[in-house]
């Protein structure tokens, strides 16, 4: 469930920054519900995205705005906040632990044209996997690029998972598959985090799943849904298989030819995954492309959590930025 009159909430966090977004979303078990050793939601830390045109200008009027929401880095100015952001890790610039509207916050900024090419292609799956959860839109403006790309994200997890699972399933056992694909191979999760967070994440959540991926599973023609008994069935031939393959974003799809291609060979990507649809390891092979995908841009956005974390609090701020994980849904 979400928060009770949550809306008006984030809209009041929402108006302590500068207006030009694309796109304000809420996250986590701030907004969510979860089980499990997290699921004190009243004081949860509330996590946001901001996505924005143009982040020089928006971190200027945001350094004018919030001047104490930055690390060290502020010194620098809003050229090499955005350096920062755009060029380290995954493509976000996180201020964590900020007091906001008697709340304590954490917000990641990321420039629109970036969102865009992880949303389409899964370049690190970093704000791509969150947006595969349910999470609260805040605010949203008429960007049709992003609001396609926000589809094609939803529609490209489903394909992900269906190649994972077996020819029957239930909805838990799909979603719970969609939940964990950003966190395959995501170093946090094997260094010892809570292993039944994706189960924490969506036993409570089954509505807000449903919700979300109900039109794309009623329209995708290779699955078959039994909305009453919540079990769906899908393709598993070769065929099914190359054809789901096919779809998958395109960074997948080259890790998964960079698995399977032996060296010296230089098949095309599409000989590969002709290949792959056959193989009876089809689904290990995906996960095995997305973990390629997921653990490099883990690793990177958490060493450069140390920097953007607010100075003198060093590395316990920059756990803290990271704990996204812990607190995503």
């Amino acid at each position: 469930m979400a928060l009770q009159s949550s809306g008006v909430a984030f809209r009041k966090i929402l108006s302590h920054f500068p207006e030009e977004l694309s796109l304000a979303f809420a996250y986590g078990s701030g907004v969510y519900r979860q089980a499990g050793p997290s699921s004190n939601q009243k004081n949860a830390m509330l996590d946001f995205v901001f996505t924005v045109d143009d982040p020089v200008a928006w971190h200027s009027k945001n350094l004018k705005k919030n001047w104490n929401h930055y690390s060290f880095l502020k010194v620098l100015g809003p050229k090499f906040i955005t350096a920062v952001q755009n060029n380290y890790g995954a493509g976000v610039y996180y201020n964590p632990l900020i007091m906001c509207d008697g709340r304590l916050i954490k917000y990641g900024v990321v420039s629109t044209s970036v969102l865009i090419e992880d949303l389409l292609n899964w370049n690190n799956l970093y704000i791509a996997g969150r947006l595969q959860k349910p999470v609260k839109i805040v605010a949203m403006n008429e960007n049709v690029a992003l609001r396609s790309a926000l589809d094609k994200n939803l529609k490209s997890a489903v394909t992900a998972a269906f190649l994972m699972l077996p020819e029957s399933f239930s909805e838990e056992d799909l979603f719970i598959e969609i939940a964990g694909l950003s966190y395959s191979g995501d170093f946090r999760m094997v260094v010892g985090e809570d292993k039944t967070k994706v189960l924490n994440i969506v036993k409570p959540n089954i509505a807000h799943f449903r919700e979300l991926y109900d039109n794309i599973l009623q329209e995708n023609p290779q699955v078959v849904y039994k909305i009453q008994q919540g079990r769906l069935e899908i393709d598993k031939s070769p065929e099914g298989q190359f054809t789901q393959l096919m779809t998958l974003p395109k960074t997948l799809q080259q890790q998964i030819n960079h698995i399977m291609d032996p060296p010296g060979k230089n098949r095309d990507v599409e000989e590969t995954l002709l290949q792959v649809a056959h193989d009876p390891d089809c689904g290990d092979v995906v996960r095995l492309g997305l973990s390629a995908i997921v653990r490099p841009s883990s690793m990177r956005q958490s060493t450069k959590g140390i920097f953007t974390a607010a100075f003198g609090s060093g590395l316990d701020t920059a756990k803290d930025v990271q704990e996204d994980a812990s607190s995503d849904s």
